[in-house]
């Protein structure tokens, strides 16, 4: 993707005018773009505020001892694997990213655990829970249509949400739609350059006096 400065100038309509003649080609802003679903790429951050927010708002965190974790999978479906709380009866889904945390704290290797069946990750999981040193652990769930658990900290870990930053990443770039010398990429000729992952906020805009993009995460 060929990402282009803001010129100093604004057009009629108040917003800052592009200059297409100057620009670089920023990888990894295209290949995160382009991996991207729809619900995940923003026009404002107005929208990825809200979008956020809503997120964090559905959310709860709470402290629980890794021993009392119950691992749950299924052989009628190998991909599917259920983390049971203490507190809870429903099995909710880790995230990519708090499968890898929960692994780290037992010492077993994520990435290979990842490459097997659901019912033999979750013996090996459970397992590592069971028989590891136990310790109190942070949760972070969403509820959004279904439970996921998102985040596996220590007890007294200090969370800064998402909304948070993009808050203060406004009181620069505004709403990133020309208000300001900072622009989403969304608002010129491509679809969208805000994106929303799953693990870290993260955007992109064009600045009016530096030559590159500025990915923040």
């Amino acid at each position: 993707m060929n990402t282009q400065i803001i010129d100093s100038g604004r057009d009629a309509s108040g917003g800052y005018k592009v200059d297409v003649s100057r620009g670089e080609n920023v990888d990894r802003v295209s290949s995160e773009w382009f991996s991207r679903p729809d619900d995940e790429r923003y026009l404002s951050l107005d929208d990825l505020f809200a979008s956020v927010k809503t997120r964090a708002e559905q959310s709860r965190t709470r402290t629980v001892e890794s021993a009392a974790i119950r691992v749950e999978a299924h052989r009628d479906d190998p991909e599917k694997l259920g983390l049971v709380l203490p507190g809870t009866d429903e099995p909710i889904a880790p995230t990519h990213w708090s499968f890898g945390q929960l692994s780290s704290i037992v010492g077993a290797p994520a990435a290979y655990l990842r490459e097997l069946p659901a019912p033999l990750a979750g013996i090996n999981l459970q397992y590592g829970l069971t028989n590891h040193r136990a310790e109190q652990i942070k949760t972070m769930e969403v509820a959004n249509g279904r439970t996921e658990l998102r985040a596996v900290t220590g007890p007294d870990y200090g969370r800064i949400y998402d909304h948070e930053l993009v808050s203060a990443v406004q009181r620069i770039a505004g709403n990133g739609t020309g208000d300001t010398r900072w622009k989403v990429p969304g608002v010129l000729d491509w679809s969208t350059g805000i994106y929303n992952p799953r693990v870290d906020v993260g955007s992109v805009q064009m600045s009016a006096t530096r030559s590159n993009a500025a990915l923040i995460t």
